[in-house]
């Protein structure tokens, strides 16, 4: 395994996975509709607090890129169908070299999203009640989440002040150790055969505030540890079942530690929590709605959610960062299975209609499939804020 760890850095994870490939409560573009004349489908959209649990909206995350280009989020929330997303960014990308830098990376991205989200119209999600008026509304929401706890540098306080910045998911880990780690990433060997001290006060800390913990990145043993300490349920927001590899062999080997077995699928679930299923490793709609039921089989239907991975916005990449790439303002380029609603090569519609309509071909209720496509989330979300 540790072979299969060591041989795939950052860059190539993302180039592989690019490979892989009514009347509306929002009214889609042509290029998006949907066929009208299955009134199931809109139904259970227009029903549906629809969620994304892991979205990633890039942004600048240098002061004098700030604050970065036009992005028609509201647009894009609007065809997918979905309510809600947990919008994600990380600041771990590019090699942290100082201290204090990972911190002004996660505070530029935030005044970034401040600006973009004013531009949209969009409001951050706090609690429960905020994500039931704006579905009530019609109008799009984000959850602000992190994915990595690097902004934290071994300094708890911090917590607290991305608490009143709106923050109210947070991936205890990424792709690399922060420079205080919080506990053992599960594509690399174990340090600390779970979290670390820190990353148990940092559960600790979560909990008390009101912030959500994703477990994504998360060995077992700190995904276990991280369950025995939390006073709360937590989500481990993108992943899928170990035993659904899809059709590319190379691939499912490079992915199987991202992967999470049955068994401890279901001691998430056992401790209330719940488990995005993501879009990697499906090459259609129909394979990702066959990876969603067989979660649903083995953790119930209660702790299944949604968490694509995937960036309903152009990606950013920062015009002085050495990559042969075009820059951030082409949106022509784009690797395809990035954009939410462009995943699949077959997909004619957006990401949220396109779930909808391959798990009722499966057999799926509308009551499952609006527990799935948000209610589960929402009920955890509720426990984690209220009273908050």
């Amino acid at each position: 395994m540790k072979e299969i760890r060591n041989a795939f850095t950052r860059r190539h994870f993302l180039t592989a996975i690019s490979g892989i490939g009514g009347i509306m409560l929002f009214k889609p573009l042509r290029s998006f509709a949907i066929d009208e004349t299955d009134p199931r489908i809109v139904a259970i959209v227009n029903k549906t607090i629809a969620i994304d649990t892991h979205n990633h909206i890039d942004v600048p995350l240098k002061k004098e890129e700030l604050p970065g280009p036009e992005v028609a989020l509201k647009e894009e929330m609007k065809k997918s169908g979905l309510s809600a997303i947990c919008m994600t960014f990380a600041v771990d990308y590019q090699k942290l070299t100082y201290e204090g830098e990972a911190y002004e990376r996660f505070m530029n991205g935030l005044d970034a999203m401040d600006k973009m989200l004013e531009s949209n119209q969009i409001k951050r999600a706090y609690n429960l009640s905020d994500l039931k008026k704006a579905h009530k509304a019609g109008t799009p929401i984000v959850i602000q989440s992190v994915e990595g706890g690097h902004f934290l540098e071994g300094k708890i306080e911090r917590l607290g002040i991305a608490y009143q910045r709106g923050l109210r998911q947070l991936g205890l880990l990424h792709d690399n150790d922060a420079s205080v780690p919080l506990g053992d990433i599960y594509t690399n060997p174990p340090k600390f055969n779970g979290l670390s001290d820190f990353g148990k006060e940092v559960v600790k800390e979560c909990n008390r505030l009101g912030i959500l913990i994703d477990l994504t990145h998360c060995s077992d043993a700190a995904i276990n540890d991280a369950l025995k300490l939390s006073s709360k349920p937590m989500v481990v927001s993108h992943t899928s079942l170990n035993t659904q590899l899809g059709q590319n062999p190379s691939m499912a080997k490079m992915m199987m530690p991202r992967l999470i077995s049955q068994e401890q699928a279901k001691i998430v679930a056992n401790a209330g929590g719940l488990i995005g299923v993501w879009r990697h490793l499906t090459d259609s709609p129909v394979a990702y709605a066959q990876n969603i039921k067989a979660m649903v089989d083995v953790v119930g239907v209660n702790h299944v959610c949604l968490g694509t991975d995937t960036k309903l916005t152009p990606a950013y990449r920062s015009p002085n960062a050495n990559q042969n790439r075009q820059n951030n303002n082409n949106n022509q380029s784009k690797r395809f299975g990035e954009r939410t609603n462009e995943i699949w090569e077959s997909q004619h519609s957006g990401y949220f209609y396109t779930v909808v309509e391959e798990l009722l071909k499966l057999g799926l209720t509308e009551p499952e499939i609006i527990k799935i496509g948000g209610a589960n989330f929402c009920k955890v979300f509720d426990e984690v804020t209220k009273g908050h």
